[in-house]
């Protein structure tokens, strides 16, 4: 008796992050592109270990990621799992948050909380700067087994005086995008991924990875 043809499974990635921001987005362009995404909750992973928050302690957006990247793939052997590391540079503040952007005021806060301090803490710091320049940097890691995969991206803007809008998350109400014409935190998340550092850095690592292994 013929088994009949074998059911073949979507390719999924599992995100290695805990903002619930980023997996939204995230998640919106893998269905773009046909793939599944879950988050570390339905990958097994509810509660954040305490030591996920050591992992981000390098100088590179790239090392973080990697750090990332690798922790979780050892636990999730088989999958493949995805982590970026993101930040906002201003050219006035020599490139600071960086690296640092989401914990830049040495909070405690989570949340919506920590975004409004890390917005408060920014628009203190270039008070009377006339150069408000800034970008947008996101680098992404793949890891399955030994195999690993970057994608980079980068948006430029400048950051306003004032928020704008409440789409978003992070330093998006601060942050003017160029190429939009339009602060990202008054922007929807498809038109916002149209440009966006974190949806450059993504759409490079699928298309490194879907080159390779034909995902």
């Amino acid at each position: 008796m013929s088994e009949g043809p074998a059911v073949i499974r979507p390719p999924s990635v599992v995100l290695a992050t805990r903002s619930e921001g980023k997996v939204r987005e995230l998640a919106a362009m893998c269905a773009a592109r046909g793939v599944t995404a879950i988050g570390l909750a339905e990958a097994g992973f509810p509660d954040e270990d305490p030591a996920e928050e050591a992992l981000e302690g390098y100088d590179t957006f790239e090392a973080n990621a990697r750090a990332k990247a690798v922790w979780f793939a050892a636990r999730l052997p088989g999958r493949l799992v995805v982590a970026d590391d993101s930040g906002l540079e201003v050219l006035a503040l020599g490139g600071a948050p960086g690296v640092r952007s989401k914990r830049w005021t040495g909070s405690s806060a989570t949340g919506a909380a920590l975004h409004e301090e890390n917005n408060a803490a920014l628009l203190a710091a270039l008070e009377g700067s006339p150069d408000r320049r800034a970008r947008f940097v996101c680098v992404m890691v793949a890891r399955l087994g030994d195999r690993e995969w970057v994608g980079r991206g980068e948006c430029a803007g400048r950051i306003l005086e004032a928020p704008a809008g409440s789409e978003g998350f992070g330093y998006d109400p601060l942050f003017w995008s160029e190429e939009l014409g339009a602060a990202f935190g008054t922007v929807g998340r498809d038109t916002k991924g149209r440009v966006s550092h974190r949806a450059r850095a993504f759409a490079a690592l699928l298309e490194g990875i879907g080159s390779s292994s034909g995902l």
